[in-house]
């Protein structure tokens, strides 16, 4: 077999010698003659494609700036009008679950008393969308801008907080719900905790640095049987999933207000209802049922006991959700940095007078004139508590809250909605 120098300078008989180091020194030119036009070649090859791809991204980047549920100029446009303030002294204010029950309403009262508005939702699909979409429908009447969007989005917080300065901010998305929280617990992480977290590193990034006023839930007091629940009450026997996920919800926004001076304060909502209510709870699949001629099922606690819960009207919620930012001391911090302490308050906010289920059945009965077909049945272990009970004492005192509507105006008022 021919060596490799054999190969590359083979001896033939006959034909004329060459000068062994003259062929090798001439080859080595050419070969490397050869591999400077391909390493030429081969760099022009790179930088075409790296241009190629350049545009490419810079070509996919502005579709996707100009196609995407956020961002472009007429969006930007859209959420700059939507925060103009329109009241001397007035709050630019950004609503998290914005087209949700007490997010649409909280939203509506900010609007029309002149404050700046712009809303955030997913339209997740928790309960029919649709309805969701016509809260976004009488807010978008109201021009109120509502974004399509999830809380943990980093990038689209970001990109709120840069196009608009940001007073206050209302977090009230979550997921709700103690019974599907066994169902789906990751969701309620997801929700209730992560996006937590994303909304406040965005707020305290921001300058200037917002209040915060976000939902905690009356859940948060568990297992205590201590009655009325106070805010100074301990709260860490938690029932269910959904309880223990606002439990660290406060946890988590007091560390927050301890290192970066956030402004954060918590109201503990007890069992709200009304017009555009969640079709989840009780008063409101027991009026569609009752209207089907369906049963509706009642659960009762230990001992035969009814449960109770203290039902309070959205029109009073709003009252102290607006209370509560009028009232809210500003952020101390600056670029993430605190410079002095920050307001931390937590607030009941209930009706104070807990009614028993049966009760609130034989109410709906009355507004529906009919009857309604009753399975009475023991509480299942699902998270469930037996009854709520407010103490607002401290929300009369520091926020003026006083709830105005029982329990049979505001079933009436919901019932007259229903029917429209």
């Amino acid at each position: 077999m021919p060596s490799l120098e054999e190969e590359l300078f083979p001896s033939t008989p006959g034909k004329f010698k060459i000068d062994r180091a003259h062929a090798i020194n001439r080859q080595f030119n050419r070969c490397f003659a050869s591999t400077s036009t391909m390493f030429l070649w081969a760099l022009f090859l790179i930088a075409l494609t790296a241009s190629y791809l350049s545009f490419q991204s810079f070509v996919d980047s502005g579709s996707r700036y100009f196609s995407a549920s956020w961002g472009g100029i007429q969006w930007e446009k859209q959420v700059r009008n939507s925060a103009q303030i329109h009241r001397s002294g007035g709050m630019s204010v950004l609503v998290t679950g914005a087209a949700g029950f007490v997010g649409s309403h909280v939203s509506l009262a900010l609007k029309r008393r002149g404050d700046g508005v712009v809303g955030l939702d997913n339209f997740n699909n928790y309960y029919d969308p649709s309805l969701k979409q016509a809260r976004k429908a009488l807010l978008n009447s109201h021009n109120v801008f509502i974004v399509e969007g999830d809380v943990n989005d980093a990038r689209l917080l970001a990109k709120l907080f840069d196009v608009v300065a940001f007073s206050h901010v209302m977090h009230l998305a979550a997921q709700a719900g103690v019974r599907y929280a066994m169902e789906n617990p990751h969701s309620y992480v997801h929700s209730n905790i992560a996006s937590l977290v994303t909304l406040l590193e965005a707020c305290k990034s921001a300058n200037p640095q917002p209040a915060i006023v976000w939902a905690s839930s009356s859940s948060v007091y568990g297992l205590n049987e201590k009655v009325p629940f106070s805010e100074s009450d301990q709260t860490d026997q938690p029932a269910s999933l959904y309880a223990a996920t606002k439990k660290a919800g406060e946890e988590i926004t007091h560390t927050y207000n301890h290192i970066y001076g956030l402004s954060v304060t918590g109201l503990r909502f007890f069992t709200v209802y009304g017009p555009w209510g969640r079709p989840d709870m009780a008063y409101f699949s027991f009026t569609r049922n009752i209207l089907q001629g369906k049963p509706i099922t009642i659960y009762r606690g230990k001992n035969g006991v009814d449960l109770a819960r203290d039902f309070t009207y959205i029109d009073d919620i709003v009252k102290g959700c607006v209370g509560s930012l009028d009232t809210a001391g500003k952020s101390t911090g600056s670029g993430g940095k605190k410079r002095g302490p920050a307001p931390y308050r937590v607030y009941n906010l209930g009706n104070t007078s807990p009614v028993t289920v049966p009760t609130l059945v034989g109410i709906l009965e009355r507004h529906l004139k009919m009857k309604a077909k009753k399975n009475v049945v023991d509480m299942p272990g699902n998270g469930d508590v037996p009854f709520t009970h407010a103490n607002i004492s401290l929300a009369r005192r520091e926020l003026g809250y006083k709830p105005t509507t029982d329990l049979q105006t505001g079933l009436k008022k919901f019932v007259r909605w229903g029917s429209l």
